[in-house]
């Protein structure tokens, strides 16, 4: 078996990653038993200042740093439950010293799996007014959609003020409910919860779409991973590889001043 390296860049996401990992194996094996499973977290906060300048050279430059300490541990590959993360992992630069999962191409590949056409998408408001998942979604012929500005205001401001620090209110889940099903009438046909604290505020049960969980999808990939029934990664940061499927059914949508 293969051990992990999990990249933690945000506490209850890694947390919830972790767990998944660890509780996967008992599942699949009816043991208490799972591979080895390294986590290495160098606080968000510290890395702050250059996310809100967009220097994301010097944050992947910090998650360097823990991929460094992981590979000094054992890790065989990592994966970073942290969506936002991955927008500095993809900044050229040196090989990262373990190869690692995409968390935007895992996610990618079940929307694809799932026959998905056009995916709202929900996270921190440096991933929902990128490029991240318009291009993992976009390269297998799905197409995305944000929320309007006020309703990303809302979602960011209670990632940051709330999930981060294991807060989960139900004023907060019902404001998240009303920005699925705005993003339903718009013709999404599924969600995607790519802050990995978000699937701890929005389960299935209560959304007005089909969620894909990004932590507990990347957390499983992992695991199949390291008990060999999927390939080790060959990604090292950079642009990531991808499997085509195709032009996108249908363009992103953005309000003015927003990004793409």
């Amino acid at each position: 078996m293969k051990h992990l390296g999990i990249l933690a860049h945000s506490t209850e996401g890694a947390a919830l990653c972790f767990l998944t990992f660890c509780q996967e194996g008992f599942l699949r094996t009816g043991r208490h038993e799972h591979p080895d499973v390294t986590l290495d977290y160098i606080a968000f906060g510290y890395s702050m200042p250059a996310w809100e300048a967009g220097d994301h050279p010097s944050v992947r430059a910090t998650l360097a740093r823990s991929v460094r300490r992981l590979a000094d541990a054992g890790a065989d590959f990592f994966v970073c439950p942290d969506n936002t993360a991955h927008m500095a992992l993809e900044v050229p630069g040196p090989d990262l010293p373990l190869p690692g999962l995409h968390i935007a191409e895992v996610v990618a590949d079940q929307a694809a799996r799932d026959g998905r056409r056009r995916v709202g998408v929900l996270g921190t408001k440096f991933t929902m007014d990128g490029t991240l998942y318009p291009a993992a979604l976009g390269a297998r012929g799905i197409a995305t959609e944000v929320p309007d500005p006020d309703d990303r205001r809302v979602v960011n401001e209670i990632i940051f003020d709330e999930l981060v620090n294991g807060v989960v209110s139900e004023a907060s889940r019902r404001a998240y409910i009303r920005v699925i099903e705005r993003l339903a009438a718009r013709g999404c046909d599924a969600v995607a919860l790519v802050c990995t604290e978000i699937p701890l505020l929005v389960t299935p049960e209560v959304s007005p779409l089909p969620t894909l969980d990004s932590t507990r999808l990347v957390a499983r990939a992992a695991y199949d991973v390291a008990v060999g029934a999927r390939p080790m990664p060959v990604w090292r940061g950079g642009p990531p590889p991808r499997r085509t499927g195709g032009k996108p059914r249908g363009h992103s949508t953005v309000e003015p001043g927003g990004t793409r």
